[in-house]
Order: C-alpha cells, then structure tokens, then sequence
C-alpha cells in the first residue's frame, strides 16, 4: 500500500491492487499510528536483577540453568541456585581489598576464585571454597613482581589453568591437577614468549579457555600486534599465531570461544575507547592456527566477552521425537551486546547493559558489569518490520 500526505491536511493511500485512491481527513482519523523497525535490530531482552549493591563485576560462571557464581571487588562472591530469584552474598576472610575477576564453579558447593592486582601488593591471590562460599581457602599467593593474574579455567574437575601476564619477556602459567586445591608454576622455559609491550587483559577473566580434552587459547594484545596462543597438552607447550585484530597499548583481543575443534571466535577492542568502530571480531576454522576478521558485532565497540547460546527442544513429528537444536553466540562489553546465528556473519543488537562478562548453561545467560549490575537472559529474537497501521473510530 502506498501513502500520499495532500495539502489539505489529509491522508491519501492507494492499494498495490486496482481499488479507488481513498482519502482521509485528520478530523475522522482516530488514531494514526507509524511503527517502522529496522529488520536488523532485536528486541532488549535482559533481565535486570536489583540485588542491592554498588560493587564492580566481571566474573561470572553459570553451572546450570539455576546456579550461578560471580566475583567482584571488595573480594565479594555471590551465588544463586534458584535461577537469579535469591543471592548469597560472602566475603572472603582478609580479601577486603581484593577484586575477584575470574572464577570458575564444579556444581553449587565448590568454586575457585581468582583475584587480579599486582603481586607486589599481596593481590595475586587464589581461593577455593567446599561449602557453597560459606568459607573461602587460601591456595594460591605470591609476591613475585610483576606478576599480575588474568584468568583461570579447567578442562575437568581436576585439571586446570591459570594466566598471568609475562614475567622476564614469557607469559605467567600455574597449572593444577587436583581441582585447584594446589598450583604449580609452569618453567620459565616452557611459557610462551611474549612481544615487547604484550600482555593479556584481566577484564573479565576471558583471555585464556580450557576447551576440550587438553586445548587452551590465550588472546593477547598490548604490542604491535594481537596475538592467540594455543596448546594442545594442558598448557605445557604452547604456538602462537598473529591477527588482524586491532592492537594498541590498550587494545587487542579479550574474549575467546570454541564450538568444536577447528570453528572458535575472538573479541576485543580497546578499553579506553569502549565505543570506537573498530573492528571487533575474529573467527578461525583451523584451530586457532588462523584468523580473519568478520562482521562487527553490535553496538559498535569494545567486546570483552563472547559465549556460546545452546537451546535444544524436542519437536514432534507425528509419533516420532525430534531433536531441535538453537545455537547462537552472544557477545557484550561497555557498549552493550548482540547475538548472531550464523557464527558471526551477522549481529543483532539486544540489549545497551554494559555486561563486562556472560556465562551460559545451555540456553540460560547470566551477564554482570559494573555498579551492582547483573542480568539474565533465556531467549532473545529479532524485531521484524511493522507496516504502517490506521484505525479509525
């Protein structure tokens, strides 16, 4: 249907069929209403949950649909196991001025906490609790200078990894064999070499992943170049691969996410320019052992981390079930986040909450920022085109 606005303050509209133009004044029309979507925008469908506090987060690591654990600073953790509806709050014992930027949960009682700051000042820390948060054990601390812890991450209920940034030109790794109950620093001439001016960023725990039986990624940036690390024995030997990711002393890669062996996915950006157009996103199909940028995901920005959206119904085909799976990758940082489901081809915008972090468990996100922010999302769609609508008394 066409529309034509006359002089006479009335509206004329004609049909793509052969009907007579018909007109209709201001003074009869009721109610005008004029809703035009763009076909690439997606409706905000987070979830804010008001939990009542001002402390900064970005760590966040969902068990289940029902039980999530996040880390924030004033060495805070908090836990639900009822989907969001009620939050346990602890304090960690003498980790007042500690900031918890990653932590990694086996089930609703046991977790590890990992706090990022200079080693120097007593702030490279590792705490592990049994009871649910209800008491913390120190496992981990060291003076070391420059070290400066950024992420951890486990393969299994006993293996696992923990990154720091390079100490004397190599990255810093402790590895763990009983559930981060102990670590163990990698040799000094096992780690991976670093660049001048290289370094990993600690802003939400999401530069290094542990992903199948024994592969770990490490993103890095800082230098002239952004880099991926990867190992295929739990972190003992590493190789390393050069992107086209965007890098500066500020900026370079963030987030990391595979899907299978070969298909994985890179964010980043630069923390001091959180809404720069840069490009923000790679993607390899070889392993890591090659990457190339592709669509930019939305709002334009920094992207600090990219999760995997896993949904699976069971349809019904006359009598016989079928299995129906949703994958999507969701992707946020300072600017807000986006969603694509067709591994970063395209991007939907859902939502303009600053989530500094999102961990999913299978089709239920939990994604945190800063100032007490948390939020929950379970589904998400894109808004189509709405034509134009008259009603008239």
């Amino acid at each position: 249907m066409n529309f034509l606005f006359c002089e006479n303050n009335t509206l004329e509209f004609k049909s793509n069929k052969n009907i007579v133009p018909q007109r209709i004044s201001h003074h009869k029309l009721a109610v005008l209403i004029m809703i035009w979507i763009a076909p690439h925008l997606a409706a905000a469908q987070w979830k804010v949950i008001n939990i009542k506090t001002t402390i900064h987060m970005r760590a966040v690591h969902a068990v289940s649909p029902t039980t999530c654990w996040i880390g924030g600073t004033k060495g805070t953790v908090l836990r639900t196991t009822n989907g969001g509806k009620d939050w346990l709050t602890s304090r960690v014992d003498g980790a007042d001025s500690l900031d918890f930027r990653d932590i990694h949960a086996f089930n609703k009682d046991v977790a590890i906490a990992m706090s990022a700051g200079e080693a120097q000042k007593d702030k490279a820390k590792i705490y592990r609790t049994e009871d649910g948060g209800i008491s913390w054990s120190l496992v981990y601390q060291t003076t070391q200078n420059g070290v400066f812890l950024d992420g951890i991450d486990f393969w299994d209920k006993n293996k696992g990894i923990c990154l720091g940034d390079p100490i004397d030109g190599r990255l810093f790794i402790l590895t763990t064999d009983d559930g981060g109950k102990n670590w163990q620093e990698l040799p000094l001439e096992k780690r991976p070499v670093a660049e001048p001016g290289e370094a990993c960023f600690a802003a939400s725990g999401t530069s290094i992943i542990a992903t199948g039986k024994n592969k770990a990624f490490i993103g890095t940036g800082g230098s002239k170049m952004a880099r991926v690390f990867r190992s295929a024995d739990f972190g003992r030997t590493w190789e390393v691969s050069a992107t086209p990711m965007p890098t500066g002393p500020t900026s370079g890669i963030f987030g990391l996410t595979f899907w299978s062996k070969n298909d994985g996915m890179a964010v980043g950006g630069d923390y001091k320019k959180t809404a720069d157009s840069s490009q923000n996103v790679l993607i390899t199909k070889d392993g890591g052992v090659s990457w190339k940028l592709t669509a930019m995901a939305k709002p334009a920005g920094l992207k600090e981390s990219v999760s995997l959206f896993h949904k699976t119904n069971a349809l019904w085909n006359g009598n016989t079930q079928v299995r129906s799976d949703r994958y999507a990758l969701i992707s946020s940082g300072p600017s807000g986040s986006s969603f694509s489901e067709n591994w970063g081809k395209t991007w939907y915008e859902i939502g303009k909450e600053g989530f500094h972090a999102t961990s999913f468990a299978g089709g239920v996100g939990y994604g945190v920022g800063a100032n007490g922010l948390i939020g929950k999302i379970e589904k998400f769609s894109k808004r189509k085109k709405r034509k134009l609508a008259l009603v008239e008394e």
